[in-house]
Parts: C-alpha cells; sequence; structure tokens
C-alpha cells in the first residue's frame, strides 16, 4: 500500500491523470486528492484529446505536472477487430503522444497496459521481460503504446500491466455478475481462463507507492495476488452478497465464441515488486471483500 496522506514520501506529486472519469482515472483523482501536499488534475474527453499533440501539450503548459497517469484507452477489445485503426489511434498513437510532450516537459509518464500483450498460452506466470505476443487487435494496439513510450520516454516512464480490472465506478465483470444474479437462477461462467483479478483502488495505490519510490524506469506487472478463473472468482463474488455460489455453473471457452481471442492463461509475474524494494498487492480474494466493503454494488 502507498504511504497514507503523504507520511513517508520524499517527494510530492502533481499530477495529471488522463482518462479521469473511468474505474481507474476516477480512483486516482480521489486518491491523490487526499494525500498532503499532492496536487492532481483529472482530464477526460472532451477536454483533452490524448491522440493531439495540441491539447496535449496545452494541458501539460496550463497544469505543469511532474507525472503523467494516462488511463485514457480503447478498452472495446472486440470491437477492436473490426476498429483496430480507430483502437491504435487511442492506444498506440495517444501514448506516443503522451510521452513526447512528457519529454518536452521533464514529467515522467506512467501507462497502463495489459496481459492481452501476451499470447496467452503460458504455463507459468509471464514475466516483465517476457516476449510480447498479442493474438488480438487490441493486444496489439496496447503493445504498440507500450513500445512508443519506450521510445519516446525511456528513462521517465512506468509501464504498468495489469489485469481483470474492476472498480466502484464504471462496467467491470464484477457489476455484471451481480446484476445476472439478480436477474438470473443460474450463471454458467467459463472455468477455463485464468488470471488475476485487481481491484482498481489497489492498482492506483501500488502505482502511487511506485511514484514515491521513484525506481528506474521500466515495466511492472500490477495486479492483485494468487490466481483463479472466471467461475471461481464469480463464485466468490456470490459469496459476497450471501447468493448461492452453486447457482454458479462452469463452462468451458467453446461455448462463449467473441471477435477477439481470450487468453487461457494470462497470469502475471510479480517479482518486479521485489527487485524494486517494494511489496507486491494483496490477495485477490482479500481485495474483492476490500471493494464490496468500500461499497462495490451493481
Amino acid at each position: 500500500m502507498a504511504p497514507a496522506q503523504g507520511q513517508g514520501r520524499d517527494l510530492a506529486v502533481r499530477a495529471l491523470v488522463t482518462g479521469s472519469l473511468g474505474q481507474l482515472g476516477s480512483e486516482f483523482v480521489s486518491l491523490i486528492s487526499a494525500r498532503d501536499g499532492d496536487v492532481v488534475l483529472g482530464l477526460d474527453r472532451p477536454d483533452i484529446d490524448i491522440t493531439d499533440p495540441q491539447s496535449v501539450a496545452a494541458a501539460l503548459a496550463a497544469f505543469e505536472p511532474d507525472v503523467v497517469i494516462n488511463c485514457a484507452a480503447w478498452t472495446a477489445v472486440d470491437e477492436a477487430e473490426t476498429q483496430e485503426a480507430a483502437a491504435l489511434l487511442v492506444n498506440g498513437e495517444g501514448p506516443r503522444v503522451l510521452a513526447a510532450a512528457c519529454a518536452g516537459s521533464g514529467a515522467w509518464l506512467v501507462h497502463l497496459s495489459t496481459d492481452y500483450v501476451f499470447s496467452g498460452d503460458a504455463t507459468t506466470p509471464y514475466a516483465t521481460d517476457a516476449i510480447p505476443a498479442p493474438r488480438s487487435a487490441y493486444g496489439r494496439t496496447k503493445l504498440a503504446g507500450e513500445i512508443a513510450v519506450q521510445a519516446e520516454l525511456p528513462d521517465r516512464h512506468y509501464l504498468v500491466r495489469t489485469a481483470w480490472l474492476y472498480g466502484l465506478g464504471g462496467g467491470n465483470f464484477v457489476k455484471t455478475m451481480l446484476r445476472l444474479e439478480g436477474e438470473r437462477e443460474t450463471v454458467s461462467v467459463v472455468n477455463d481462463q485464468f488470471g488475476q483479478p485487481t481491484y482498481a483502488r489497489d492498482l492506483a495505490l501500488q502505482i502511487l507507492m511506485l511514484l514515491d519510490a521513484r525506481p528506474p524506469a521500466g515495466i511492472f506487472h500490477a495486479t492483485n495476488g494468487g490466481a483463479t478463473n472466471w467461475y471461481e472468482f464469480t463464485r466468490a463474488i456470490f459469496e459476497q452478497v450471501g447468493a448461492d455460489p452453486q447457482r454458479v455453473l462452469p463452462t468451458d471457452s467453446s461455448t462463449f465464441i467473441r471477435p477477439a481471442p481470450r487468453p487461457s492463461y494470462s497470469v502475471l509475474d510479480h517479482e518486479c515488486w521485489a527487485a524494486a524494494g517494494l511489496p507486491g498487492m494483496r490477495d485477490w480474494r482479500e481485495a474483492l471483500g476490500a471493494a464490496f466493503a468500500d461499497g462495490l454494488t451493481a
């Protein structure tokens, strides 16, 4: 966890958060606002267009951040299969524009990426230096963003890959399962896709801890600890609201064919945190309970 209320930090943070209305961006705005000495400006469309150099330059010139946290992204995974050029503009060109602007202003850039940059057919957790091999258009566009940031801002970036994100705001898998719990007698969920459910507030706190410590630039994998599949995750969600987990039925991916292939195994390795002298994130089950205590509902 990040130090609370500015305690134990050497540097105050002056952060510009793009995509500030999303489930992760909104957490950053809320958490940074509550920390002593820190200042945050959250921007979302139409107030900033990360693909427009003039829009980005104007925002940085007006606010003068020392760090930009990019939560803006094309996240419609299936739609990207037929609209890859549009997704690439946001996920590839947008990060390049931000990184170039940060290079000119002296700011650091935190750029959020995804487990989809990997093929998803591993049998052990993906290390930060594992070779990306995306199988979907979405994954290809996110990898393009990673490459652009590394090229434009080699010494002042953190590429943070995450997965299975859910939070209090916006739409996500947990909220969908909560809605279906109230609408259906049973819910069928795949049990052959493995990953790490990640609470958006935990992710934001982890990244703020990273910014406080300010290790050298690089790639970090930030997901809650442990691993599970969508079926077991849904059973845990049902348990949180007192519903019978037996109402969740296992199935496999062949019954849910989608335009974009889903990784069958996208568990991310967390050795990067120990290497930076920092603790990793708590177990996904503990985080899920905390999310409900924080007010997560459908």
